[in-house]
């Protein structure tokens, strides 16, 4: 009899054991049914604050009862949703439309028809790119007397701008041209090949490169390195990387993973500043190198590399990743077991915190410092006391999204120590996205040289468009200036290529 009850005891708990493992796996199913099929945002109809506490939130005994009053029975026309406009600094082309000479008659009386008014349509007129050649006579000049003399002639040239490449038929145009393509809108070099040959040009993708790492070396290369002094001078940085594929690197396969790293400056800067840096791994002294001599603190998210720098570095973690936990294991539960559940407590916390900074965005840092321990600190500490009490469920999302909470816990509760800082390290994830987004048509680099120039192509591209700067614009005008003011030997010509040395003339001429 005893055995009969340890038998019918031991079935039980492994019935109860493949139903945990089956609701596990349910869950599972849901998740992966939602990152195919579902809306990648994180925003749900859970994300309403109110629903946190719905009766404190919207209750106000100060406003009046409404007063009920007869609506009569209209009809309204449905706006259009899209706002498209015509630019005001375009140059307009007016075509008029008139009458023949001989139908400027009246068909009744005979009389001479006058323009009484002027009916007008305006139109978006779209000229593809342009091709010429532009070919500089550049004279020489000498003197009729001195050449009779025995003692040989002065011979004196017009001044000329020097070439972007030497002995190269590109311009600062072209190579702008092409680098905005690729980079910009993620047109790879055989596209922009075939392109070229269907005009009649033709230029090989191997040119084309050749052209773009040339340019690269010689005069993006020294404005990225003091883009990289400026940088390391800030009090609050952000970074964050993604995986890149190097065909050739050096002791590795091809299907080995590359690293690109991403650096940024935070919000509140007049210029700022975003840098790539190509590794070939995701080690801690990658960060450590390029960070050498920084001294603040640094956004980042939960991998533990970050957490090894110099104890000069204080890296403050993103809630952003935090909340993206508690999303995921919402989306694992069934839509009638939501309500009510710890997952979606968890992460109402979250958009509490989230919402409290929108709050503060328009505070001074030392306000705005202040008002998160008012309101933000009693939240954390509500959040984390909660969390205490919850069973440990180290196998579940559940227990995945609170174990992150406690493991980052220190460095998600740093972003309080300074008004500088943010909750999040979502403004390294936009800045990266650009990246991702264009190694989807690239696929990948051919060599470490090749992954170095794209980082430093992308940093520039991605700082103009941080400061307002149009990039081919801007990236056509250091090809032009740069050979000419001799930047690689002349620190006070990298200084005049930097956005934050433009006047106001020039940056509306780079802008748009």
């Amino acid at each position: 009899m005893l055995e009969s009850t340890e038998n019918v005891a031991e079935l039980k708990s492994r019935i109860a054991e493949l139903e945990a493992l089956v609701k596990f796996y349910e869950g599972q199913f849901r998740l992966a049914q939602h990152r195919q099929f579902g809306a990648s945002s994180e925003k749900s109809e859970y994300d309403q604050l109110h629903l946190f506490n719905e009766v404190e939130a919207t209750a106000d005994e100060n406003v009046p009862e409404p007063e009920l009053s007869e609506i009569k029975r209209h009809f309204r026309k449905k706006k259009r949703l899209v706002n498209d406009t015509l630019p005001e600094h375009l140059p307009v082309e007016v075509v008029e439309h008139d009458l023949p000479p001989e139908q400027k008659v009246c068909d009744v009386c005979d009389g001479s028809l006058h323009v009484m008014g002027r009916e007008k349509r305006r139109e978006l007129v779209i000229i593809p790119a342009q091709v010429k050649i532009r070919e500089r006579v550049r004279k020489v000049y000498a003197c009729r007397d001195c050449e009779k003399d025995e003692y040989g002639v002065s011979i004196v040239k017009a001044p000329v701008d020097e070439p972007v490449i030497k002995g190269s038929f590109a311009s600062p145009e072209a190579i702008a041209h092409i680098m905005h393509q690729k980079f910009v809108m993620g047109a790879p070099l055989y596209r922009q090949e075939q392109d070229w040959n269907r005009q009649g040009i033709l230029l090989s993708r191997q040119t084309m490169s050749n052209w773009l790492l040339k340019a690269t070396e010689d005069w993006l290369a020294p404005i990225y390195d003091a883009f990289r002094e400026l940088l390391l001078i800030q009090k609050v940085l952000h970074a964050d990387e993604t995986t890149l594929q190097v065909l050739r690197e050096p002791g590795k396969t091809a299907q080995n993973k590359s690293y690109m790293w991403l650096y940024r400056t935070s919000g509140g800067i007049k210029y700022p500043i975003v840098l790539y840096d190509y590794q070939p791994d995701r080690r801690t002294k990658r960060p450590a190198e390029f960070l050498n001599g920084f001294e603040g603190y640094l956004h980042t998210d939960g991998y533990d590399a970050y957490h090894r720098l110099p104890k000069e570095i204080v890296v403050v973690g993103c809630f952003a990743h935090a909340r993206r936990k508690w999303d995921e294991a919402l989306k694992t539960v069934s839509e009638s077991d939501r309500n009510g559940k710890n997952v979606l407590r968890g992460k109402r916390y979250c958009d509490k915190l989230f919402e409290i900074e929108r709050k503060l965005a328009d505070l001074s840092p030392q306000e705005r410092y202040e008002k998160r321990q008012e309101l933000a600190k009693p939240v954390l500490d509500e959040l984390y006391a909660w969390l205490e009490t919850l069973p440990d469920l180290p196998k579940t999302p559940l227990g995945k999204a609170v174990h992150y909470m406690f493991s980052q816990q220190k460095y998600l509760e740093r972003y309080l120590l300074d008004g500088r800082l943010e909750l999040s390290n979502n403004r390294a994830e936009r800045s990266i996205k650009p990246f991702v987004i264009s190694r989807k048509n690239f696929l990948f680099a051919n060599t470490p040289r090749g992954a170095r120039a794209s980082a430093i192509m992308f940093s520039i591209i991605e700082t103009a468009k941080e400061n307002g700067l149009n990039p081919f614009k801007y990236l056509a005008y250091i090809f032009k200036n740069a050979p000419n003011w001799d930047i690689k030997n002349n620190p006070a010509g990298v200084e005049r290529l930097m956005p934050y040395d433009l006047s106001e003339m020039q940056r509306r001429e780079l802008s748009g």
